[in-house]
């Protein structure tokens, strides 16, 4: 089945209808929000995922040469995205497996090529941060990231001192929900 990719705010509507939550939330750092934008909602909804996925490769910088996951919630968009391209995939596990291959970094092979770190949302930046850490010091060259939500928590200021750009795909003001006043 074709699909035509929909322009930024139809898309931003849609996926704030499939993803964005009434909550209350809590965070892993004990922040409360009275909404949340779930990722797996927008994973599970293929026709939904496809297009997120094109439009985010309109956000990838010219020469990429490999996707790389963020686990877990960059890992359904980078596979998508990945798909969309043709450009080979890697998925960074938040710590070394701890069995078999005791690997930190799956798939595609990062030494020497240029890496753009996938993930779903950015608050503060640190997960995306250490995963281009772990990948520059395993030879990769990392310069960029995409998300498809940047929320405004400092992420894209730590990120840019690590001289890392990031490229979001929408921002908390972008979807419908957060300019009637609510918090993603």
């Amino acid at each position: 089945m074709t699909t035509v990719v929909s322009a930024p705010a139809a898309l931003a509507e849609r996926i704030a209808a499939v993803a964005l939550v009434n909550g209350p939330f809590v965070l892993g750092d004990g922040q409360q929000l009275s909404s949340y934008f779930d990722e797996y909602l927008l994973a599970a909804d293929p026709l939904l995922l496809t297009d997120t996925a094109r439009a985010l490769a309109g956000l990838l910088p010219v020469g990429t040469e490999v996707l790389a996951g963020v686990e877990l919630g960059g890992i359904p968009l980078a596979v998508a995205l990945s798909a969309a391209t043709g450009l080979p995939l890697a998925f960074v596990r938040r710590r070394p497996k701890e069995y078999g291959s005791l690997r930190q970094f799956e798939g595609a092979e990062t030494q020497g090529r240029r890496v753009v770190l996938v993930d779903d949302v950015v608050r503060s930046g640190a997960s995306l941060l250490l995963a281009a850490r772990r990948l520059r010091i395993a030879g990769a060259k990392v310069t960029d990231t995409v998300c498809v939500l940047e929320r405004p928590l400092g992420g894209q200021v730590l990120l840019a001192e690590h001289r890392l750009a990031l490229h979001p795909l929408l921002t908390e003001t972008d979807l419908p929900a957060v300019k009637a006043g609510e918090r993603t």
